[in-house]
């Protein structure tokens, strides 16, 4: 496929994408068969696009879609408990326009900040294969390369965490992932002057038990705010 010209082209590329069969299947299925409590609601059932600013200096890189969540309205962290949790801080931070995110026509903006997975897919039971990750992988190559002015990287879980760290390594930013390591409130400066940060995904099997506070979640975000401005 051509590298594309800018991010609105690569995301009518993303959410054209048909490369895993397995989650095409399964999103389709879920949009077709909606729950109950969302019966009148018309899903969006494709690969999820990025959202938020283009000339972004913050990237908050996820798993992926929820099911019911970005599934259904086509936005990351749309709909969800995740998201639920997370713009109220976003906005809090001062990223974004609003503390609710609830459709894609909502008119929630970020500023200075953008939204993108490993996944572009809802994967079964949350848990993607290896090959689909491999898969989806060099949509975020393109996407940093269209990035240019982007400083922080905010990893929310491990496994979004690792396949930043595969990207950074696959593009030659570090030799390796020797001494990179996912904790909650790590963060590693880059050879290319960017920095990258790791918290707890806001699941709510983190959220709803403690493992991540708000408190917890905001530090991380007042971190990437200080960091754009030294």
């Amino acid at each position: 496929m051509c590298a594309a010209a800018n991010l609105d082209v690569l995301n009518a590329q993303i959410v054209a994408c048909e490369a895993c069969p397995r989650l095409r299947e399964y999103c389709a299925g879920i949009a077709r068969d909606r729950k109950k409590q969302w019966r009148d609601w018309s899903y969006w059932g494709r690969p999820v696009p990025t959202f938020g600013d283009h000339r972004a200096r913050v990237l908050v890189f996820g798993l992926a879609p929820g099911a019911h969540g970005s599934n259904r309205t086509g936005r990351p962290f749309t709909g969800d408990g995740s998201g639920n949790f997370m713009f109220p801080v976003l906005y809090e931070a001062g990223f974004a326009s609003q503390p609710q995110s609830i459709s894609r026509d909502d008119g929630l903006r970020l500023d200075d900040m953008i939204i993108s997975a490993a996944l572009r897919c809802a994967p079964p039971g949350n848990k993607p294969l290896l090959e689909e990750l491999r898969n989806c992988a060099h949509w975020l190559d393109e996407e940093v390369a269209l990035l240019p002015r982007l400083k922080v990287v905010v990893c929310l879980g491990k496994i979004g965490f690792d396949a930043f760290v595969a990207h950074l390594v696959r593009t030659g930013v570090v030799a390796s992932r020797a001494g990179i390591e996912f904790r909650h409130g790590a963060e590693y400066e880059l050879p290319n002057g960017m920095w990258l940060l790791a918290t707890y995904h806001p699941s709510l099997q983190n959220t709803n038990t403690g493992k991540l506070t708000r408190e917890m979640f905001f530090k991380i975000f007042a971190r990437a705010r200080a960091l754009l401005e030294d």
